[in-house]
Protein backbone atom coordinates (compact mmCIF):
# COMPACT_ATOMS: atom_id res chain seq x y z
CA UNK A 1 0.00 0.00 0.00
CA UNK A 2 2.42 2.47 0.92
CA UNK A 3 4.36 4.32 -2.38
CA UNK A 4 6.12 7.65 -2.16
CA UNK A 5 3.60 10.23 -3.06
CA UNK A 6 0.46 8.62 -4.77
CA UNK A 7 -2.78 9.15 -2.94
CA UNK A 8 -4.71 5.95 -1.65
CA UNK A 9 -7.89 7.69 -0.81
CA UNK A 10 -10.34 10.17 -2.03
CA UNK A 11 -12.66 13.08 -0.77
CA UNK A 12 -15.93 14.08 -1.44
CA UNK A 13 -18.57 16.47 0.38
CA UNK A 14 -22.16 15.41 1.61
CA UNK A 15 -24.73 17.75 3.57
CA UNK A 16 -22.06 20.39 3.74
CA UNK A 17 -19.26 18.42 5.33
CA UNK A 18 -16.41 16.84 4.19
CA UNK A 19 -15.91 13.24 3.94
CA UNK A 20 -12.79 11.48 3.53
CA UNK A 21 -12.62 7.69 2.34
CA UNK A 22 -9.46 5.24 2.59
CA UNK A 23 -10.04 1.58 0.75
CA UNK A 24 -7.10 -0.77 0.36
CA UNK A 25 -6.63 -4.53 0.44
CA UNK A 26 -4.38 -6.35 2.84
CA UNK A 27 -2.56 -9.73 2.75
CA UNK A 28 -3.96 -10.32 6.33
CA UNK A 29 -7.51 -12.67 7.65
CA UNK A 30 -10.31 -10.88 8.29
CA UNK A 31 -9.99 -11.68 11.64
CA UNK A 32 -6.44 -10.43 12.27
CA UNK A 33 -7.38 -7.17 10.20
CA UNK A 34 -10.46 -6.85 12.81
CA UNK A 35 -8.10 -6.90 15.61
CA UNK A 36 -5.70 -4.80 14.64
CA UNK A 37 -8.51 -2.34 14.47
CA UNK A 38 -10.01 -3.44 17.39
CA UNK A 39 -7.47 -4.29 20.34
CA UNK A 40 -6.26 -1.60 22.30
CA UNK A 41 -2.84 -3.39 22.24
CA UNK A 42 -2.19 -4.04 18.78
CA UNK A 43 -3.99 -0.29 17.95
CA UNK A 44 -1.35 1.37 20.51
CA UNK A 45 1.11 -0.36 17.56
CA UNK A 46 0.34 1.73 14.93
CA UNK A 47 -2.63 4.43 15.59
CA UNK A 48 -3.74 5.18 19.02
CA UNK A 49 -3.46 4.52 22.71
CA UNK A 50 -7.28 3.93 23.84
CA UNK A 51 -8.72 3.72 27.40
CA UNK A 52 -11.88 3.06 28.18
CA UNK A 53 -15.17 0.77 27.54
CA UNK A 54 -15.24 -0.79 24.54
CA UNK A 55 -18.47 -1.78 23.90
CA UNK A 56 -21.50 -1.05 21.82
CA UNK A 57 -22.35 2.78 23.59
CA UNK A 58 -19.55 2.48 25.79
CA UNK A 59 -17.08 5.72 25.59
CA UNK A 60 -13.38 5.68 25.60
CA UNK A 61 -10.18 8.20 25.53
CA UNK A 62 -8.42 7.88 22.54
CA UNK A 63 -4.35 9.29 22.08
CA UNK A 64 -3.71 9.22 18.19
CA UNK A 65 -0.16 9.24 16.81
CA UNK A 66 -1.48 12.48 14.63
CA UNK A 67 -1.60 14.56 18.03
CA UNK A 68 -5.98 14.30 17.90
CA UNK A 69 -6.64 13.59 21.58
CA UNK A 70 -10.38 13.01 23.07
CA UNK A 71 -13.38 11.20 23.67
CA UNK A 72 -15.18 8.84 21.60
CA UNK A 73 -17.97 6.71 21.98
CA UNK A 74 -18.62 2.92 20.02
CA UNK A 75 -21.68 3.03 17.70
CA UNK A 76 -21.62 -0.17 16.18
CA UNK A 77 -19.35 -3.22 16.48
CA UNK A 78 -20.57 -6.01 14.49
CA UNK A 79 -17.15 -8.33 14.62
CA UNK A 80 -15.62 -9.04 12.04
CA UNK A 81 -17.14 -6.86 9.34
CA UNK A 82 -18.31 -3.43 10.60
CA UNK A 83 -16.76 -0.70 13.37
CA UNK A 84 -18.46 2.90 13.65
CA UNK A 85 -17.24 5.09 16.56
CA UNK A 86 -18.14 8.97 16.86
CA UNK A 87 -15.51 10.99 17.50
CA UNK A 88 -15.81 14.28 20.13
CA UNK A 89 -19.91 12.75 20.65
CA UNK A 90 -22.26 15.64 21.23
CA UNK A 91 -19.59 18.51 20.36
CA UNK A 92 -19.77 20.69 16.99
CA UNK A 93 -17.08 18.98 15.87
CA UNK A 94 -18.10 15.51 16.06
CA UNK A 95 -17.04 13.49 13.30
CA UNK A 96 -18.36 9.60 12.54
CA UNK A 97 -15.23 6.92 11.40
CA UNK A 98 -16.15 4.07 9.87
CA UNK A 99 -14.31 0.84 9.35
CA UNK A 100 -16.08 -1.57 6.79
CA UNK A 101 -13.70 -5.30 6.30
CA UNK A 102 -14.41 -7.85 3.51
CA UNK A 103 -12.90 -11.30 3.24
CA UNK A 104 -11.23 -10.97 -0.20
CA UNK A 105 -9.57 -14.99 -1.22
CA UNK A 106 -6.32 -14.98 0.75
CA UNK A 107 -6.62 -11.00 2.37
CA UNK A 108 -9.41 -8.55 3.67
CA UNK A 109 -10.84 -5.35 2.04
CA UNK A 110 -11.23 -2.00 3.97
CA UNK A 111 -12.67 0.90 3.53
CA UNK A 112 -12.40 3.22 6.45
CA UNK A 113 -14.75 6.82 5.96
CA UNK A 114 -14.33 9.61 8.25
CA UNK A 115 -17.40 11.88 7.92
CA UNK A 116 -18.31 15.23 9.14
CA UNK A 117 -15.46 17.12 8.79
CA UNK A 118 -15.19 20.63 8.15
CA UNK A 119 -15.07 21.46 4.54
CA UNK A 120 -12.04 23.35 5.29
CA UNK A 121 -9.61 20.79 7.08
CA UNK A 122 -10.77 17.48 5.35
CA UNK A 123 -7.83 17.59 3.21
CA UNK A 124 -5.80 17.24 5.94
CA UNK A 125 -7.77 14.83 7.67
CA UNK A 126 -7.40 12.73 4.40
CA UNK A 127 -3.52 13.43 4.44
CA UNK A 128 -3.86 12.48 7.77
CA UNK A 129 -5.96 9.47 7.32
CA UNK A 130 -3.48 7.69 4.29
CA UNK A 131 -0.49 8.00 6.61
CA UNK A 132 -2.18 6.07 9.09
CA UNK A 133 -3.49 3.10 6.82
CA UNK A 134 -0.13 3.24 5.88
CA UNK A 135 1.00 2.81 8.78
CA UNK A 136 -1.45 -0.25 9.57
CA UNK A 137 -0.11 -1.80 6.17
CA UNK A 138 3.22 -1.65 7.73
CA UNK A 139 2.31 -3.16 11.30
CA UNK A 140 0.86 -5.89 9.69
CA UNK A 141 4.05 -6.63 7.11
CA UNK A 142 6.14 -6.68 10.62
CA UNK A 143 7.53 -3.66 10.18
CA UNK A 144 7.55 -0.30 12.93
CA UNK A 145 5.46 2.49 11.50
CA UNK A 146 7.02 5.33 10.18
CA UNK A 147 7.22 9.29 10.99
CA UNK A 148 3.33 9.90 10.89
CA UNK A 149 3.91 13.85 10.58
CA UNK A 150 6.78 13.66 7.87
CA UNK A 151 4.16 11.21 5.71
CA UNK A 152 1.38 14.30 6.54
CA UNK A 153 3.47 16.66 5.49
CA UNK A 154 4.04 15.14 2.09
CA UNK A 155 0.87 14.00 1.56
CA UNK A 156 -1.23 16.86 2.55
CA UNK A 157 -0.04 19.31 -0.68
CA UNK A 158 -1.75 16.27 -3.00
CA UNK A 159 -4.48 16.33 -0.79
CA UNK A 160 -5.23 19.73 -1.20
CA UNK A 161 -4.70 19.72 -5.01
CA UNK A 162 -7.32 16.68 -4.67
CA UNK A 163 -9.45 19.05 -2.45
CA UNK A 164 -10.43 21.77 -4.75
CA UNK A 165 -11.52 19.15 -7.55
CA UNK A 166 -14.48 18.24 -5.15
CA UNK A 167 -18.27 19.49 -6.27
CA UNK A 168 -20.26 20.81 -3.78
CA UNK A 169 -17.32 21.64 -1.21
Amino acid sequence: MTNDIGIVGSLRAADGKGVVRMADRYDTDINDLWSALTNPDRLARWIAVIKGDLVIGGEFHASFTSGWDGPCRVDVCDSPHRLQITMNPGEPDETVVEAVLAADDDGTKLVIEDRGLPLTDYAYHGAGWQAHVEDLATYLAGREPSDWRARWEQLTPKYLELAKNVTGA
